[in-house]
């Protein structure tokens, strides 16, 4: 068993991974930026570590920041959670490299996961389905337009490097293709310094359904069931449940077995989600997260599992106890992820101090955060506050609980996403389960609540600022100049 794990991360998840520590008798080590230093997971480990200013760049980005304090505090593990650098091969290479176990799988697994052409390659040879599309990277226009041809419009140019829907582009007529392919590339090489687009059928309207696995050591791999994340706002995840409301026993089984299929092509170990595209019956491998999921927790009700305090103990050493007819699928869970997005603007980002928390209880509740009275919420990391789990013996019953919770649960302070999950509930389509990965762009109104489309697009310019500020701070002049009085009322001016 390890002995002492360093937390590479910060908020939610690095509580998580704290308190599955804990439960297993590890000591936690936090680190913390100059703007977390009250954070709660800074206050919740057992030893914490001061590593560098605000911006990710300078403090949870620095990998010999991050190994010299494991060395200092005599870590002999280190847990990356999500995000940051819980993806990276190089990271991963480093950690191994000193001499400590990586909790997730080895580098050439993520490597190989990481390059979505490399991985699409895997899959084929392990007779994993798969989108229809390209195997190789685009070369130029030309290629493009070949590859399009010969797979039908509409199609989707997609960057081999990153996720979260930027170097993606959907193109529909061949007349747009070069122009397509030239800023998915230019998106590309920004978001990820890796201009690699690669080209796939477009599905038009797939549900996002993924599979979690455990794999060890000894080259057992799991299935614990499926987890439809199909309600998505530009490409990013906002509410998941388990099961998903599409999948049978029957279909369960054969995602099931080709999610292990491609686990197993890599050699994969640990904790890691297979993605796939659902659409009339028919999967297809989309991308494999080579780490624990945001979404966890919904598996974790569904299966009795703690998916967390597996990770650890695979990575020292231990076998899994179970085998698959010892994974069962009870009752049904939804999560929430909670922001600091105003959902009556746009979802625009919003910063400030954390007061007046009131979170929700009862049976089948469970709220994951990182949030507390006097916390400050700020534009250097991801919005995530927290996510809002309930359970209930059907999805029905669920969805109820989760209904009643979103009205007890208050943060104030800043502007949260509650808004819009309370009308999301309250919807006779989702409460129906008819759902795909266009869900929102056919009801705008759960989005916005009724805002104008002028002020949408106010926003997601400003949105857009913002972000530029988080990775060089280089944009607050411009920003000063355009908000809109409207918005400096709320804190932005």
């Amino acid at each position: 068993m390890l002995q002492k794990v360093l937390i590479a991360n910060r908020g939610e998840i690095a509580v998580r991974v704290i308190r599955a520590c804990r439960e297993l008798g590890i000591a936690s080590v936090a680190v913390f930026s100059d703007a977390d230093r009250l954070s709660p997971h800074v206050m919740a480990a057992d030893e914490a570590y001061h590593i560098g200013p605000a911006p990710s760049a300078q403090s949870y980005l620095r990998t010999d920041a991050l190994l010299d304090v494991a060395r200092r505090s005599g870590c002999d593990a280190v847990h990356p959670g999500y995000g940051f650098l819980a993806e990276r091969a190089t990271f991963a290479a480093a950690v191994e490299e000193a001499g400590l176990v990586f909790v997730g799988p080895t580098s050439a697994a993520i490597a190989a996961m990481g390059d979505k052409t490399e991985a699409r390659r895997r899959m084929v040879a392990a007779d994993v389905p798969v989108v229809p599309g390209t195997t190789e990277p685009l070369q130029d226009a030309a290629a493009a337009a070949a590859a399009a041809l010969d797979f039908g419009y509409p199609v989707l140019l997609k960057a081999a490097a990153g996720g979260g829907g930027k170097g993606m582009r959907v193109v529909r007529e061949e007349g747009h293709i070069a122009r397509a392919l030239e800023a998915a590339v230019h998106e590309a090489e920004k978001a990820f310094g890796d201009g690699t687009v690669y080209l796939e059928k477009y599905l038009d309207h797939p549900r996002h359904v993924e599979i979690q696995i455990l794999a060890d050591d000894a080259g057992r791999v799991l299935y614990l069931g499926e987890r439809e994340c199909s309600i998505q706002r530009r490409h990013q995840k906002m509410v998941e449940e388990a099961p998903s409301p599409a999948v049978g026993p029957e279909l369960r089984r054969r995602m099931g077995e080709a999610a292990v299929a491609a686990a197993a092509a890599v050699g994969y170990r640990n904790a890691g989600t297979i993605e796939f595209l659902l659409q009339d019956g028919a999967f297809y491998f989309l991308e494999m997260n080579t780490r624990i999921q945001v979404e966890h927790p919904v598996t974790e009700l569904v299966t009795g599992l703690d998916l967390v305090q597996w990770q650890l103990r695979i990575a020292g050493g231990e076998h899994l106890a179970l085998a698959q007819e010892d994974v069962v699928i009870q009752g049904h869970a939804l999560e929430c992820r909670i922001t600091s997005e105003d959902a009556a603007n746009g979802f625009l980002p919003s910063t400030g101090r954390i007061h007046g928390v009131r979170l929700p209880g009862g049976p089948g509740v469970r709220w994951d955060g990182a949030v507390a009275d006097g916390v400050e919420i700020s534009l250097y990391y991801d919005p995530l506050l927290g996510k809002l789990i309930t359970y209930g013996p059907d999805r029905a019953s669920a969805v109820a609980r989760m209904t009643r919770a979103l009205h007890e649960l208050s943060i104030r302070g800043v502007e949260t996403s509650i808004p819009f999950h309370r009308r999301l509930m309250a919807d006779t389509d989702f409460r129906a389960g008819e759902l795909d990965i266009r869900f929102l762009d056919r009801h705008p109104d759960l989005l916005d609540g009724g805002v104008a489309e002028a002020t949408l697009e106010a926003a997601a310019v400003v949105s857009a600022l913002l972000e530029e500020d988080r990775r060089g701070r280089r944009a607050v002049a411009r920003i000063e100049g355009s908000v809109s009085s409207n918005w400096r009322d709320r804190g932005w001016g």
